[in-house]
Parts: structure tokens; C-alpha cells; sequence
């Protein structure tokens, strides 16, 4: 299962995003029932205007230390799950793709 795609000059991404939460958060990746990799995110914002996605862009800026104009949702906008691009080459893009892979992987219960 491919997590994250790096290409020429860009990463994209896989996130189920969960608006009107009680804290802002990166949580874990996760698989659906069709084995497609998502990482699940939690924003206060509510789903509203664009808020929310507003609200992961500037999460996912914060969390890789990037500009939130590097960041777009390009696919879902109004759904929970949404194809994210980052734009990023070379060394900055080896650095992306290893913090978000680091993220870890969804617990099951014991």
C-alpha cells in the first residue's frame, strides 16, 4: 500500500478529515476496506465556507514546517476524504515524504 506519491514536484496525499473536533490534530494513517492508505486528521474548524479544509492546510503546514501556499486540497473539497498536493522537490521533498510516512499507523485494539 502506497501512502504518499512523490513525483516530479510535488507529493500528494490521502486525508479522511474530521471537522468541528475538539482540538486540532494529526492522528494516524489508517486503511479502508479497500486497502487505500489515508492519514486521519481532526481540525476545529467547522465545514463551512472552506473553513475546515483552510484549517488542514494551515495543520499540515504547521506539522511539516512549510508554507501553507505550498499546500492544496486538489480532490474532495466538500468530502472527508481529500487528495492533498504539497509542492516539493529534491531534498525538501525526501524530507516530506519522511515525516508524513512517520506518522504512525492506526492501533488495533489488543
Amino acid at each position: 500500500m502506497e501512502r504518499v506519491t512523490a513525483a516530479a514536484d510535488a507529493v500528494t496525499l490521502h486525508v479522511r478529515l474530521t471537522p468541528n473536533a475538539s482540538r486540532d490534530d494529526v492522528e494516524a494513517w489508517r486503511t479502508d476496506a479497500a486497502g487505500r492508505g489515508h492519514l486521519t486528521a481532526r481540525v476545529r474548524a467547522i465545514p463551512e465556507n472552506g473553513k475546515a479544509n483552510a484549517a488542514l492546510i494551515a495543520l499540515l503546514a504547521k506539522q511539516l514546517s512549510i508554507p501553507k501556499r505550498d499546500i492544496d486540497v486538489i480532490r474532495g473539497a466538500t468530502s472527508r476524504l481529500k487528495t492533498v498536493r504539497i509542492a516539493a522537490e529534491g531534498p525538501v521533498q525526501a524530507r516530506l515524504v519522511a515525516q508524513l510516512e512517520a506518522f504512525a499507523d492506526e492501533r488495533t485494539p489488543d
